[in-house]
C-alpha cells in the first residue's frame, strides 16, 4: 500500500507520517523507519483483555469514586479552598497557643515570685488554688450507632463513669479567696464584693492577675489562650439540662480569655450565663486567627481598666 507521495515536498518538512490501520493505535513516526515496523495481525486476547481493564473497567472505576465522593464525602472535603484555609488557622492557632503561653510565662515570672510573698501575707492558706473544670469534649457521637442484641455486649456501654459533657482537668490560679471558702456552702458564684475573696484578691481578680498560672493549662493543652471560659462539672449538668444548645460551646477547647469575658465578666447569675452563652456561640461560628487577636488586644484594654471584674 502506498502511505503517500512526498516527491513535490522539500524532504526538510517530511518529518512523520500517519500510519494506516494495520498498525496498532495508528503511531506516528518517522517515515524513514514504517519499513522497520510490522504489520498488525489484528486484536488478540490479550489485546482485549488489555482494552478492557485499561478503559473499560477503569472508566468504571472513576465514575464510581467521583459519584462516591459527591455522595459520602464531608461537606469541608467538597470545597478544598475553604478546608485548606481552616487548616492553616487551625495551625496558626495553636502556635498562637503554645508560643503565646510561653512568651507568657516568660514575661510573667516577676509575678510568680511577687505574689507567693504577698498572698501569704495577706491570708493563711496555699499560693496556688486548682479547681476541677470541663473541657473540649472530643466525643462527636455514640460510641456505637448500631447496638445489636448481643448477650453481654460491652461496647454498647458508655465507657464513662461520669458524664461532664467534656474533658475535665484541673484549672490553675492564685488563690484569691480564703482557704476552702466552700467547704460549707458548696460550689456558688462570686458575687460582686463577696465576702470570701481577700483584700489582695480583690486587686487580683480586678487586674487578672490571679488568672496568670493558666498559661500552664495552655502549654499543657487543657486550654487555649482565647475561648469560652471552663465551667465546673456541676454547673455544666445543670445548664446542659436547662439551656438549650449549650453544648456548642464546650465543641471548642476552653480560654483564659474570651468574647463573653471581655464584655460581660465572671458569671454572677443563671441570666448572666445565657447572655455569655450567646457571645460564645457568635466566637465560635464567626471564628479566625484574626478574632483570636482582637480578643487578645481587647483584653489588655479590660485588664488596663478593670471592666467587668468581680
Amino acid at each position: 500500500m502506498k502511505i503517500g507521495n512526498f516527491d513535490n515536498i522539500p524532504e526538510s518538512r517530511v518529518n512523520s507520517v500517519a500510519l494506516p490501520r494495520q498498525y496498532d493505535f495508528g503511531i506516528a513516526i518517522g517515515a524513514e523507519r514504517t519499513a522497520e515496523i510490522p504489520s498488525s495481525t489484528g486484536w488478540s486476547v490479550k489485546n482485549l483483555l488489555k482494552f478492557f481493564f485499561t478503559e473499560y473497567f477503569a472508566g468504571i472505576l472513576f465514575i464510581c469514586a467521583v459519584a462516591s465522593f459527591i455522595l459520602l464525602a464531608p461537606e469541608k472535603a467538597k470545597r478544598p479552598g475553604r478546608m485548606i484555609l481552616a487548616m492553616i488557622d487551625k495551625f496558626l492557632k495553636k502556635a498562637l497557643d503554645f508560643f503565646g503561653a510561653l512568651i507568657g510565662l516568660i514575661l510573667c515570672m516577676p509575678f510568680f515570685i511577687v505574689m507567693p510573698i504577698l498572698i501569704k501575707l495577706d491570708s493563711p492558706g496555699p499560693i496556688f488554688y486548682t479547681q476541677e473544670r470541663v473541657g473540649l469534649n472530643r466525643r462527636k457521637r455514640d460510641r456505637r450507632a448500631y447496638k445489636g442484641s448481643v448477650p453481654q455486649n460491652r461496647r454498647s456501654r458508655d465507657r464513662r463513669r461520669d458524664d461532664y459533657h467534656g474533658r475535665p482537668f484541673q484549672v490553675i490560679k492564685f488563690r484569691t479567696m480564703v482557704n476552702d471558702a466552700e467547704r460549707k456552702s458548696g460550689p456558688v458564684w462570686a458575687t460582686k464584693n463577696d465576702p470570701r475573696v481577700t483584700r489582695l484578691g480583690r486587686f487580683m481578680r480586678k487586674t487578672r492577675i490571679d488568672e496568670i498560672p493558666q498559661l500552664i493549662n495552655v502549654l499543657k493543652g487543657d486550654m487555649s489562650l482565647v475561648g469560652p471560659r471552663p465551667e465546673r462539672p456541676k454547673f455544666v449538668s445543670d445548664f446542659a439540662e436547662k439551656i438549650p444548645g449549650y453544648g456548642v460551646r464546650l465543641k471548642v477547647k476552653p480560654g483564659i480569655t474570651g468574647l463573653a469575658q471581655v464584655t460581660t465578666g465572671y458569671d454572677s447569675s443563671f441570666q448572666s450565663v445565657i447572655s455569655k452563652l450567646k457571645s460564645d456561640g457568635d466566637y465560635i461560628r464567626t471564628w479566625s486567627i484574626w478574632s483570636d487577636i482582637k480578643i487578645l488586644m481587647r483584653t489588655v484594654l479590660v485588664v488596663l481598666t478593670g471592666k467587668g471584674a468581680c
